[in-house]
């Protein structure tokens, strides 16, 4: 079934919050056989909304909203689905009840904004929002339906997986969506694409592959619709991974810093981190992944040269000789940080992340990165581009794969 995604709110078209709803959205429903057909943000007019509407329905048979169902007076969502579907607000007790115990949870007074969120269309089914105060309302028109939910990403998301998408099912046969991911790095989009062309031209009816490029790698999706052509998949998987050859780091949707995880852990490895130029970035990716505990002893962020030569204890005529941007200094930082730490695996880095601070022999985005595994320590130099936040981002994912290749073994 087709399905079409509305983010509702001026702040999206304005740039001042990032709709990461949609892409979440997409993303399940796809898992689930869904296709989305199409997505969208207007701003909090109701005749755009009514407009995204009848465009929406034209083309799709499941319309899902988010945002503008909140309290205040710009949250028009609910009154333009009234004007939308010919019907008026009621109060609804168990709406009421909802968001009263909420406010009683949060030991908050209960104001009148607030209780006006009770009020619901009057011929939609409501469904009781667990985490927040506006329902989701559930519309059915001609066979196809429309839901509209909060835009809060946490409530939408509970929303989606508990109530929405096993509805949705119910009501609808979705054809099973197959798909096979697989992570690479060390390779251009162009010169993957180049090494992949042939095997693309030979993919049989209905595949696809598609590319996902990402700061530091890409994620490649092979897919197709129909349960009865899992052995045809299988059978493009093993030949695509094949293709990739060494530039092939790991199957499935995880994070990089998932998949080091995951591999710290079986081989029972340790790791610490010496950053410079990324800040502690490398350290926070590790850190966000729940149980990183298990394999991860800490960090030493020496953006100055006198904190790489007094806690790291890099030997300061090295850094004097070499420069702080090169093999020498990031190999003794990793190691180091290893002793220190008492780890099996170490990341160092040191790098120029701009705008400012290139020269004519190391441009911004000179970076150099060392990983220890044991007594083995690989450095290389990478030029990652001149964007500072891109840059960072960019050091550390490519650190991460470094230390995942030596790993492999």
């Amino acid at each position: 079934m087709k399905v079409e995604i509305i983010t509702i709110g001026d702040e999206i078209l304005i740039g001042q919050i990032v709709d990461t709803n949609a892409a979440w959205m997409a993303r399940e429903l796809t898992q689930y056989g869904f296709d989305i057909e199409a997505i969208s943000s207007i701003g909090d007019q109701s005749d755009d909304i009514i407009r995204a509407i009848d465009i929406a329905f034209e083309r799709a048979e499941i319309l899902l909203l988010t945002g503008g169902v909140g309290p205040t007076n710009d949250d028009i969502t609910k009154h333009t689905l009234c004007q939308y579907f010919h019907t008026a607000l009621e109060m609804n007790d168990e709406v009421l009840q909802n968001i009263e115990s909420i406010f009683i949870r949060r030991n908050l007074p209960l104001n009148q904004l607030s209780r006006k969120q009770a009020y619901v269309p009057v011929n939609c089914t409501v469904i009781q929002n667990k985490l927040g105060t506006a329902p989701i309302l559930w519309f059915e028109k001609d066979e196809k339906v429309l839901v509209s939910m909060p835009g809060v990403p946490f409530e939408m998301k509970n929303a989606m997986q508990e109530e929405i998408i096993p509805r949705l099912q119910e009501k609808f046969k979705a054809t099973d969506y197959l798909s096979r991911s697989f992570i690479v790095n060390d390779i251009t989009e162009s010169a993957l694409a180049t090494q992949l062309a042939e095997f693309e031209l030979q993919l049989p009816k209905g595949f696809s592959l598609a590319y996902l490029p990402s700061l530091g790698y890409i994620r490649l999706r092979l897919s197709v619709w129909g349960e009865e052509r899992k052995p045809e998949i299988k059978q493009q998987a093993l030949k695509l991974k094949k293709l990739l050859g060494p530039n092939f780091v790991s199957k499935g949707e995880k994070m990089p810093e998932e998949i080091l995880g995951d591999k710290l852990r079986k081989k029972n490895l340790t790791i610490s981190t010496a950053e410079s130029c990324t800040g502690g970035f490398i350290s926070h990716k590790i850190t966000v992944i729940p149980g990183s505990s298990d394999y991860y002893q800490g960090s030493i962020i020496s953006y100055d040269s006198l904190i790489k030569e007094e806690l790291l204890e890099v030997d300061k005529k090295t850094i004097e000789s070499n420069g702080v941007v090169s093999r020498e200094v990031v190999e003794q930082m990793a190691l180091k940080v290893a002793n220190k730490f008492h780890t099996d695996c170490s990341i160092a880095v040191s790098g120029i992340m701009g705008p400012d601070g290139g020269t004519k022999n190391q441009p911004v985005g000179t970076v150099w990165i060392a990983t220890l595994h044991n007594s083995e320590i690989v450095a290389r130099e990478y030029n990652v581009g001149r964007s500072r936040r891109e840059n960072i981002e960019r050091t550390a994912n490519t650190a991460i794969f470094q230390l995942l290749k030596m790993l492999k073994s």
